[in-house]
C-alpha cells in the first residue's frame, strides 16, 4: 500500500526567526540536493529551521528522533507479520526517499555509528538505498534530500560522528541569537511583553558563560520560551524560571543558588508578568 506522504506536509508555517543568510544558504543547497548537516547548542532553533524551510519549499518532512537503540532496520524497513502472511514495511528513510520528502535525523551522534552508516548511499552521487533485507535498490526521488542535526558540545570519544559520515554533507552554523533577536523570538513564542523576555535571555546570557564551569549545558532559547510561557499563563516569575531555567539543568545546590540568584537581579524577590 502506498505511504501517505501528504501526511508529512506542513499545515502551516512554522515561525522562524532568521538570523542571517541560513535560508538563502539552504535553499541554493536544497536546488542542488545537497545533504545538510545542521551544528549547534540544543533548544537553538535547529528542528524549528529545517520545519520553516520545509514549509517554504513545499515539501513533506519526515523528522527522526535518534537515539543509541535504533537499529537499521529502524530506518530503512522491516518485514511484518499480519493476517495475510508477511510483508515489507518501509522505514522513514526508505519512505522519504521513494516519495521526495525531506529526511531529517534529529542528534545523529545518539545513533549508534553502525546504524548511521547506511545513509552513506544517499549522500554522494549515487543517491541510493539498498535494501538488503528484499534485494531491492530504491533509487531516490529528485525532491529527496538528507539533512541531519548534530551538537558539537555532545562529542567524545565514544560519541561522534565518523569523519567519513561529517564530509558527506555541508554544514550550516547555529547558535544562540544575539540579545535583541532572542528577545523578539521568546516574546512572540511565549506572549510575555519585550520587556520580559529582555530578563530571561539575560539571564541565559549568564548562564552561558558557566557551561563548563559547573554547568554541562547552558540556557537555551528553547527553556526561555517554557519560563516564559509559565509567566504568561499566570505563574509566579521565579516559580516559573525554577521550574524551567533552573531546576532542569543542574541539580548541584550551589549552582541553584547562583542561578536564582540572577533571577532575583533581573526580575526581584517577587514580580508578576506584564
Amino acid at each position: 500500500m502506498k505511504d501517505n506522504i501528504s501526511q508529512y506536509m506542513a499545515k502551516r508555517e512554522p515561525y522562524y526567526r532568521q538570523v542571517s543568510d541560513e535560508v538563502a544558504v539552504y535553499e541554493a543547497a536544497y536546488d542542488a540536493r545537497m545533504p545538510i548537516m545542521l551544528k549547534g547548542p540544543t533548544g537553538c532553533g535547529k528542528t524549528r529551521f529545517i520545519e520553516y524551510m520545509a514549509w517554504k519549499l513545499k515539501k513533506p518532512l519526515i523528522t527522526v528522533a535518534c537515539n543509541e537503540d535504533m537499529t537499521a532496520s529502524d530506518l530503512v524497513g522491516r518485514f511484518l507479520l499480519d493476517s495475510q502472511g508477511t510483508r515489507w514495511q518501509d522505514g522513514p528513510l526508505a519512505i522519504a526517499a521513494r516519495h521526495g520528502a525531506i529526511c531529517y535525523l534529529d542528534e545523529i551522534v545518539e545513533a549508534r555509528q553502525d546504524t548511521t552508516v547506511v545513509i552513506h548511499p544517499l549522500t554522494d552521487n549515487r543517491r541510493v538505498l539498498p535494501l538488503e533485507k528484499t534485494g531491492e535498490l530504491v533509487e531516490a526521488h529528485p525532491d529527496f534530500q538528507l539533512v541531519i542535526s548534530y551538537n558539537p558540545g555532545y562529542q567524545s570519544v565514544m560519541k561522534d560522528l565518523k569523519q567519513s559520515t561529517k564530509q558527506r554533507f555541508g554544514a550550516l552554523d547555529f547558535d544562540y541569537p544575539e540579545q535583541a533577536i532572542e528577545e523578539e523570538i521568546v516574546s512572540h513564542e511565549s506572549g510575555i511583553s519585550r520587556e520580559d523576555a529582555g530578563k530571561l535571555v539575560s539571564i541565559a546570557k549568564m548562564a552561558r558563560k558557566l557551561k563548563g564551569h559547573g554547568l554541562d549545558e547552558g540556557i537555551s532559547t528553547r527553556m526561555l520560551i517554557y519560563a516564559g510561557t509559565l509567566i504568561s499563563r499566570g505563574v509566579e516569575t521565579r516559580r516559573a524560571c525554577r521550574v524551567a531555567l533552573v531546576a532542569p539543568i543542574t541539580d548541584d545546590a550551589d549552582m541553584r543558588d547562583a542561578l536564582e540568584a540572577a533571577v532575583v537581579t533581573f526580575f526581584g524577590k517577587r514580580s508578576e508578568a506584564r
